[in-house]
């Protein structure tokens, strides 16, 4: 395709050509005025779905609109953005679960800033690879910039670094990997009888047994035991009970095994609770232990008024950081930190051509030496435009707004006698079920309250989600949206009431339903 503009005009302005070739469609200074009208397009289609949605989900079904997904033919293009933006209307856009909506409840999904999506959009444009210098330049340094930044308000000193990550999993995975290949370097110096496999085998993490699911996942891709993941008791707040660790402590040196890490969390999945991490790194450092801090979701607190929350953070060897969570940017956007960066030499190997060992004894800064992807997208451009933009202090004060709303919604579940409440809330989740009365069937109560999750999600008036607690079924609110009021949240519980209480009548009366 050719495109010139009269002389002394800017091509940009000029209007957009037509598409005839496979080159037309490919970003470049001759397609400018394309992608401008397709992205605006885009945008607009966006912001009027964001503007008329008044529920959260549609209550649309996989098996209602995988037809209509399995039936486009994509050998045939459209050949055009806007039947393209079209069609996505009906297969996506329509029955999307917007998170922006304040009775969206159910996961770790937050409404995003607008300052993260104008850097989303920049680097899908410019599209830079953060692995290697030659492929970002700026986009290294301002990476770099924030990682410095983020272990600051951890409390690490001038000798930590860190990456940034898909996502938590890939955080603990990452760190998982160097305290495991740290703790087979300090096994073979203590135990030089011991071969690889045999050291292999005698690895233990410990972890709270409310903690994620990713470290069991970690453990089994690092070639561990099936047994090698301890799960420690909770007390009545679901946090870590440290008596317990450190008795366990005591039983793996007892019994010839190593604790390769132990697996604080700050701001657990199911409760949002955090484990006592000042006890926690007391005992690490006695025992000589790696400390790993998922803060995938407190995180938040770095920049909160709630800062004292993680208290004993800055004493782990590594943490696991989740901006998509708690700093309300798009996904992805996360990190791995560690307190001392020698430590990230365990995921460090070098290509002749990609990033031979000479460029690192120039000092040249090659991400992909500390990181586990190659290619990798530069997601830290969002939470840099967050923070020029907004600043940090903003950002905590929307972190804080939703950790106030779950107390509130504490309070208001704990007068109510339609619904007992697990435990208050540290951060932002709710854990709770519909008890029609004390007597209740415990089976009855399980199934009465998945089924108004279930009604609730066909109807779409909200999304929650639901756990189990010692073997029970349980809702769970998870409040990341700044937006929710403690109306909504009685709103939604009346429905949670209404639908849980419906069900158990039509139990009890099938003529009636049948009747019906």
């Amino acid at each position: 395709m050719t495109f010139l503009a009269p002389t002394g005009e800017d091509p940009s302005q000029a209007p957009a050509p037509a598409l005839n070739g496979s080159k037309d469609h490919l970003l470049n200074d001759a397609t400018v005025q394309y992608y401008r009208d397709a992205v605006r397009d885009g945008v607009d289609r966006v912001a009027a779905k964001l503007a008329a949605t008044d529920r959260p989900f549609t209550g649309m079904t996989a098996d209602r609109l995988a037809p209509a997904v399995r039936g486009i033919d994509l050998e045939a293009p459209l050949g055009d953005a806007a039947a393209a933006l079209d069609e996505l209307e009906d297969i996506y856009l329509r029955d999307a679960v917007y998170f922006h909506h304040p009775r969206y409840l159910a996961h770790l999904n937050c409404p995003v800033v607008i300052p993260a999506v104008v850097g989303e959009a920049v680097m899908a444009a410019v599209n830079s690879s953060l692995d290697t210098w030659d492929q970002s330049a700026g986009g290294t340094l301002i990476e770099q910039r924030l990682i410095e930044w983020t272990a600051g308000r951890i409390g690490f000193g001038d000798d930590a670094d860190g990456v940034f990550t898909s996502g938590g999993t890939q955080s603990n995975l990452q760190a998982m990997l160097l305290a495991r290949d740290e703790a087979r370097r300090l096994a073979r110096e203590a135990h030089p009888h011991l071969d690889d496999t045999e050291i292999r085998t005698r690895l233990r993490i410990l972890t709270s047994q409310v903690s994620h699911f990713s470290i069991e996942k970690a453990a089994t891709l690092l070639g561990l035991t099936p047994e090698a993941v301890i799960a420690i008791p909770v007390d009545d707040e679901k946090r870590l009970r440290t008596d317990t660790l450190e008795k366990e402590l005591t039983r793996c040196a007892e019994e010839g095994l190593i604790p390769m890490a132990v697996v604080a969390t700050a701001g657990t999945t199911d409760f949002g609770s955090i484990d006592p991490l000042p006890e926690i790194a007391a005992l690490c450092a006695r025992e000589g232990v790696w400390m790993h801090v998922d803060a995938a979701y407190g995180c938040g607190l770095l920049v909160s008024k709630r800062r004292g929350y993680l208290d004993g953070i800055e004493n782990a060897d590594s943490v696991t950081v989740d901006y998509h969570k708690s700093f309300f940017q798009p996904v992805s956007s996360s990190a791995v930190l560690v307190r001392d960066r020698t430590t990230l030499r365990h995921v460090t190997y070098h290509a002749d051509y990609l990033n031979p060992e000479r460029m690192a004894k120039k000092r040249i800064p090659n991400q992909v030496d500390k990181s586990l992807q190659t290619t990798r997208r530069f997601d830290a451009l969002k939470l840099w435009m967050t923070l020029r933009i907004m600043g940090a202090d903003q950002v905590g004060e929307l972190f804080d707004d939703v950790v106030d709303r779950a107390a509130d919604g504490w309070r208001l579940l704990d007068t109510d006698d339609r619904f007992e409440v697990v435990t208050r809330p540290t951060l932002s989740t709710l854990v709770f079920r519909y008890v029609p009365d004390r007597d209740a069937d415990p089976e009855t109560v399980d199934r009465i309250n998945l089924y108004a999750r279930e009604a609730l999600a066909a109807s779409g008036e909200a999304v929650i989600a639901s756990t189990v607690v010692d073997g029970r079924h349980y809702l769970k609110f998870t409040l990341l949206n700044p937006e929710t009021t403690l109306g909504d949240i009685a709103a939604v519980l009346d429905l949670i009431a209404e639908h849980a209480g419906g069900r158990l009548l039509e139990e009890a009366t099938p003529e009636l339903t049948s009747a019906h």
